[in-house]
């Protein structure tokens, strides 16, 4: 707190008011090392989707959905439970499902159990678009990733990530 006239007012009486602090700015390393991070996780991001896109016309929002599902038991998971696993908003996923099921990748039905909830299944083409891209997805992967990388720097990278992932809110 500081003692400070009031704005627009010479009264000669000192007011109390709220001085917000300085930020925290980054240094010149910070900044270099925080550009670095975004151009490397942007970059990847875009050639593994581009990659991804080029080989299998599949797109890598397309990629995650078909992963999750084909790793859920019955192949088959409630939108709900899809949204948590995928981080997305109901309604974005909502709107790329349905994109997804006029390419006849995944199925929806109602839920059984709960008239409200919608279950989403893979479909025979679903299916095999996921199995036909996925070498030359984790071919990517590795190639841009871990084969750029030794041993130390793997362990250094899975202890980065796990701990800006256990600082961020409900991810830890």
């Amino acid at each position: 707190m500081t003692t400070s006239p009031r704005p627009g007012k010479n009264t000669g009486h000192p007011t109390t008011e709220k001085t917000s602090p300085e930020p925290r700015w980054l240094t010149a390393h910070e900044q270099r090392l925080w550009r670095s991070w975004l151009t490397a996780t942007k970059g990847l991001q875009s050639t593994l989707g581009s990659d991804l896109i080029n080989e299998s016309g599949l797109s890598m929002p397309d990629y995650e959905v078909l992963v999750v599902l084909s790793e859920a038991p019955d192949e088959t998971s409630r939108v709900s439970a899809l949204a948590d696993l995928t981080g997305w908003e109901r309604s974005r996923l909502s709107h790329h499902l349905g994109r997804m099921e006029k390419r006849k990748l995944i199925q929806r039905r109602c839920c059984p159990e709960d008239a409200r909830g919608q279950l989403v299944s893979l479909t025979d083409t679903g299916r095999e678009r996921i199995r036909e891209s996925a070498p030359g997805h984790v071919a990517a992967v590795r190639r841009h990733l871990f084969d750029v990388l030794d041993a130390d720097d793997l362990a250094a990278l899975e202890r980065i990530t796990g701990r800006i992932i256990g600082s961020l809110p409900d991810q830890g």
